[in-house]
């Protein structure tokens, strides 16, 4: 029920149906996706560790701002998890997993085509998870997960004015593809291709 609740409110604030700066209560969450407070509230901390909320003692909760200069620095970050992810994951990965990678990049195909950005955003969570299980590090998994919602929000808050989500969907896909085929070479000059988009976009978005 947790993880239930964590994706549920996770993907309010990253579709930002939750705004920034907004208020709110585990009483209205729980009467929102009929969920208990307790996995509201464990999924609630969660997000705060994320970055995504901030939890204010006897204030309330509240959605986190968004800072485009404060989102170069996470791909900073994000774009050497990233290359090393999609490597480890390229040697590591299981059979099963590589068939989810595949059918992931059948997914993102489908996207980029249909130009659907629910179906990419549900996707891109998608493979960063399974890009996490399938490279076998903690520590990288850990980090990793601090950066993956603030980068999905601020992609989602920004795409319409200054994305191509084809595109985008593409890069994924081709990311995917080569994780699953197993070609650590490939799948990190994949991830590199992604995240020289992902950084340009973000700074098309602001002066620096």
């Amino acid at each position: 029920m947790t993880e239930r609740a964590y994706r549920a409110v996770e993907e309010e604030i990253v579709t930002l149906r939750l705004k920034p700066s907004q208020v709110l209560s585990e009483q209205m969450l729980s009467a929102t996706f009929d969920i208990g407070r307790t996995p509201i509230r464990e999924a609630l901390q969660r997000l705060a560790r994320e970055g995504l909320v901030a939890i204010l003692p006897r204030k309330g909760i509240l959605v986190s701002d968004i800072n485009p200069r404060n989102q170069l620095l996470v791909l900073e970050v994000r774009r050497e998890l990233e290359r090393l992810l999609s490597r480890a994951g390229a040697e590591r990965a299981t059979k099963e997993q590589r068939e989810q990678l595949q059918e992931i990049a059948r997914g993102m195909d489908r996207a980029s085509k249909a130009n659907d950005d629910i179906a990419f955003m549900r996707l891109d969570r998608e493979l960063n998870r399974l890009m996490i299980e399938a490279g076998h590090n903690d520590y990288a998994a850990r980090s990793m997960k601090l950066l993956q919602g603030l980068s999905r929000r601020f992609w989602y808050m920004h795409y319409r004015e200054a994305a191509d989500l084809p595109l985008c969907a593409r890069l994924h896909a081709n990311q995917a593809r080569a994780i699953a085929q197993g070609n650590g070479d490939a799948a990190a000059r994949a991830s590199d291709k992604l995240m020289d988009y992902v950084e340009n976009f973000t700074r098309r978005t602001v002066s620096v």
